[in-house]
């Protein structure tokens, strides 16, 4: 039995004890629902870059596909030796899409466009056609102004030539005459590089006014059709490019986040034993200090 003197103390050490044992067992907790947490986004993440990657092969194929649409207008504007005019009413049609969780993919577009109106004089009257809501966010904290047309629902499936041509439609039906249209897109250098790029769509009287068109029989009631057709290729081309350097830099997004919750995970994980094991080593401390007491 202990004496009246050392009761007290007794007490106080055994309430301090289980504080001691509850703060431990409360961070213990707290790790362990950490943990669990970490080890549920890296399957996640490994989820996502496995439907990246089966994705990616397919994009590529419809990539490759539709270079010979943008590039067939492309050859026609090149041998025509057609040059957009100096100055002009510029349209910058910006090819991003609605998703992310893919790095700077569309940002590196936006800045892209901002150097682009910062070089030019005219930058106040230049238009700008938005594909996707990501690079619309973006574009409407400094310029909502020229934001003209936008288009959603973009990123969801494989861009198709139609998907181009009801943009390419709309873009014409706004009826406003450009001397220059440049699309704004990211170009597929590899499967871990993406690079922003410029298509140029020259407008009819370019065309018209060009050394080489004498040596294409064009007749004049088909140049808007050809204009709108050659518009449609170029979207095409600039969609289904950005399509694969977004699956491509999402893959490698959730790569990294793999690794990042792996480290985590191992983190956390020696964590926790270390927590565990001196949760245990003060159990075991209080256990056989209450028997020394007793003793």
């Amino acid at each position: 039995m202990f004496s009246r003197a050392v009761r007290p103390a007794a007490n106080l050490a055994a309430r301090q004890a289980v504080a001691a044992s509850s703060r431990n067992m409360a961070t213990l907790r707290e790790i362990e629902g950490r943990l669990k947490s970490i080890k549920n986004i890296e399957k996640i993440t490994k989820t996502m870059k496995t439907v990246a990657s089966t994705k990616l092969q397919r994009a590529q194929r419809v990539m490759e596909a539709a270079k010979s649409y943008g590039q067939a207008s492309e050859s026609l504007y090149k041998n025509a030796e057609a040059v957009a005019p100096a100055e002009g009413k510029t349209l910058y049609i910006i090819a991003s899409s609605d998703k992310g969780l893919c790095g700077g993919t569309h940002s590196q577009l936006t800045k892209t466009l901002r150097r682009s109106l910062a070089a030019s004089d005219s930058s106040s009257e230049a238009e700008i056609a938005v594909i996707g809501d990501k690079c619309k966010a973006q574009i409407s904290r400094f310029t909502p102004e020229n934001i003209v047309l936008s288009f959603n629902g973009v990123g969801q499936n494989t861009p198709t030539f139609l998907d181009a041509a009801v943009i390419a439609d709309q873009i014409m039906q706004l009826g406003h005459s450009y001397d220059k249209i440049n699309i704004v897109y990211n170009r597929f250098a590899s499967a871990i590089s993406c690079e922003p790029d410029v298509i140029n769509a020259f407008s009819t009287e370019a065309l018209t006014a060009s050394p080489g068109f004498s040596q294409f029989e064009i007749e004049d009631e088909v140049l808007d059709n050809l204009k709108e057709f050659s518009l449609a290729n170029a979207i095409y081309w600039a969609l289904a490019e950005g399509h694969a350097c977004e699956i491509s830099a999402r893959r490698t997004a959730m790569e990294n986040a793999s690794k990042n919750a792996g480290d985590m995970i191992n983190r956390f994980g020696l964590l926790y034993n270390r927590t565990r094991q001196a949760v245990i080593t003060n159990e075991l401390v209080d256990i056989i200090t209450g028997a020394s007491a007793l003793n």
